[in-house]
């Protein structure tokens, strides 16, 4: 077939272009920005973000100066939205670009809180970058009014949502909608009073904000954040009254080190024991253990059901998971598993279990946790797990807040020679337990238990390949033997993948026996409450990974039923998994909390509407 004369040419596989003088090859399908980078030409930006692509140009920071091909007069244009065209002159530092770039940034502080010692995000804000390579010496539009008029959300025991320091980047709306699928966080205002809110004009505690923490990751200043709660564990510790129960997860000590420049997926549970150790905390124990005794509690309740063909069961590890499940499709509610998360085991065992072996009074306990976890902050003031007025865990500190408390308290983490576990009862862990922090963990873990509670005999390939991907949704079929037979396994991280199962299983289109879930992609070592960096949303899951996954291949014992100190726990106090004791002590339930619409559709459309004009 000939080609048809008057059809138009096929686009360049690369251009022709100049970059501050210099001749350069560009792709057909590159912004200035992505080109610039690929060429290491530093161009300031704000509100884009590569990894989410998310490129909406509301800053206006990456600007820079073009002139056509045949054309005398340039023009300012946004890098990050202005495709590379062929015979393109591009010019990143010229004198128009930087000035322009100077009072951009001078607006976008005029109404931004300039108090910057007290933000979190001091020393690692990427406004405060941006100031700097602009040369901003000075803000001549600062409004002190302004500012104090803007709303800082206080509602969540998890998050905080404070507008004086937000820069309308939307990266947050972005992963929350795009990325995570639940679509909480909206454009609210106009004009100068543009800011993001809530969907529905709701308080964060009220909304469909499931507190996963995705947004805060993301977010480039000190606008997002968890609610800080370290001066009461320094209370805690300095209180002679008080005895400290730390806990922390197992994820933490993987994606911990860096914060300390020790290189990323470093496994750091021993410096952070002598850590914990050295600011006093009288018992450090190991949420691993804990994780253990879920799978001896969920293990035993999914055979249960099966038996009972009663399918499928949703795992409950994951407090942003339980707040999605009742938050948004509460029918599904007697499909999880009953079984409390690691973090509520451990707690619990602690003020009961704990204070009876070592013969110290309970009301004197606090627990502690230091988890990579915004939502646990969430789950800890469940009114679940409050029993006549004493939480089962008192404190929850995210990665970040526990970073900040070593150095307040002048503890370098790589100066500290590692210390271990000592705690008779409650510090021991299998590699089972150790793998629940990240996603395909918890099931594994299952597996490995399940087969021997239905066969009286180990599982001969300790590590499934076939559980191990990365895959937003990944499924398997895993032979249980006996009279269970195979069992049809989901594993599903992040909640956009999630929902597409929840709709499945629903919809009576997808039919699996045991389905695992985990709200943050990654699982726990990607968790919104783990360590931030600029310019990038997920920060070395994989190596996070692999790290667990090679402890669980040192520990002696491979699985939760051949931890020891488990089976005294059973064998002394518990009597055995899913007892009457156990099930008062371990398992919960699940409230429906769906969020009714406020608003008519017309009242939805004409924001639509006037989103449309604005855009």
């Amino acid at each position: 077939m000939q080609p048809d004369p008057q059809a138009p040419a096929a686009a360049p596989t690369s251009l022709r272009a100049t970059l501050d003088g210099a001749a350069v090859i560009a792709g057909a399908d590159e912004t200035i920005l992505t080109c610039a980078r690929r060429h290491g030409v530093h161009i300031p930006t704000l509100c884009e973000l590569h990894d989410i692509d998310h490129t909406p140009g509301t800053c206006r920071v990456c600007l820079v100066e073009i002139r056509m091909p045949g054309q005398e007069r340039t023009q300012i244009v946004t890098a990050c939205t202005t495709p590379m065209q062929e015979g393109i002159e591009v010019m990143t530092r010229s004198k128009q670009v930087r000035e322009m770039q100077r009072l951009q940034v001078e607006l976008l502080l005029a109404d931004h809180d300039q108090d910057c010692a007290t933000c979190t995000r001091h020393g690692n804000c990427e406004l405060q970058d941006v100031a700097q390579f602009v040369g901003l010496r000075s803000n001549r539009f600062f409004d002190h009014d302004r500012v104090a008029a803007r709303p800082i959300d206080f509602s969540s025991p998890a998050l905080i949502r404070d507008m004086t320091k937000c820069v309308r980047c939307q990266r947050c709306i972005a992963i929350c909608r795009d990325g995570q699928g639940v679509d909480a966080l909206v454009v609210a205002g106009t004009g100068q009073e543009t800011s993001v809110g809530l969907r529905y004009g709701l308080s964060q505690a009220e909304s469909t904000c499931v507190t996963c923490g995705q947004c805060v990751l993301v977010c480039p200043t000190g606008a997002l954040g968890e609610r800080d709660e370290t001066e009461r564990v320094i209370d805690y510790l300095n209180d002679p009254e008080v005895i400290t129960v730390f806990q922390f997860a197992p994820a933490l000590r993987v994606g911990f080190g860096e914060e300390f420049g020790l290189p990323s997926g470093t496994n750091v549970e021993g410096q952070i024991i002598a850590a914990l150790r050295r600011l006093r905390a009288d018992i450090v124990l190991d949420t691993n253990f804990a994780a253990d005794v879920v799978i001896m509690e969920e293990g035993t309740e999914l055979l249960r059901r099966l038996s009972e063909a009663r399918r499928p069961t949703f795992t409950s590890c994951c407090p942003a998971w339980i707040n999605f499940a009742e938050e948004h499709y509460p029918d599904i509610l007697p499909l999880l598993s009953s079984t409390k998360s690691p973090q509520q085991v451990l707690g619990t065992i602690a003020k009961t279990y704990l204070p009876e072996r070592m013969g110290i009074d309970p009301a004197r306990i606090r627990v502690i946790s230091l988890m990579p976890c915004t939502a646990k902050k969430d789950e800890a003031v469940r009114p679940q797990f409050i029993h006549d007025g004493v939480p089962e865990v008192d404190v929850v500190l995210t990665t970040r807040e526990f970073a900040r408390l070593l150095k307040r308290e002048g503890i370098d983490l790589r100066a500290l020679a590692p210390s271990a576990f000592d705690n008779p009862y409650m510090s021991e862990y299998s590699g089972a337990g150790a793998i629940f922090g990240t996603t395909g963990g918890v099931m594994e873990a299952a597996v490995r238990t399940m087969f021997y509670v239905v066969n009286g005999r180990e599982l001969e390939t300790i590590e499934l390949q076939q559980l191990r991907g990365f895959e937003g949704v990944r499924t398997a079929q895993v032979e249980l033997g006996g009279a269970i037979g195979s069992v049809r396994v989901a594993m599903c991280h992040g909640l956009k993948p999630t929902r597409q199962i929840v709709e499945a299983v629903r919809a009576g289109t997808a039919e699996f026996d045991f389905i695992e879930v985990m709200a943050c992609p990654g699982g726990c070592v990607d968790g919104g409450g783990t360590l931030r960096s600029k310019k990038t949303y997920l920060r070395d899951a994989l190596k996070r990974r692999e790290t667990l996954f090679g402890i669980d291949r040192t520990r002696k014992a491979r699985q939760s039923h051949n931890n020891a100190q488990v089976q005294a726990l059973y064998r002394d106090y518990l009597e055995h998994p899913y007892s009457e004791k156990a099930h008062h002590l371990l398992h919960t339930y699940y409230t429906d909390r769906k969020v009714q619409m406020v608003r008519t559709v017309s009242q939805i459309w004409d924001e639509i509407t006037m989103s449309t004009m604005v855009y």
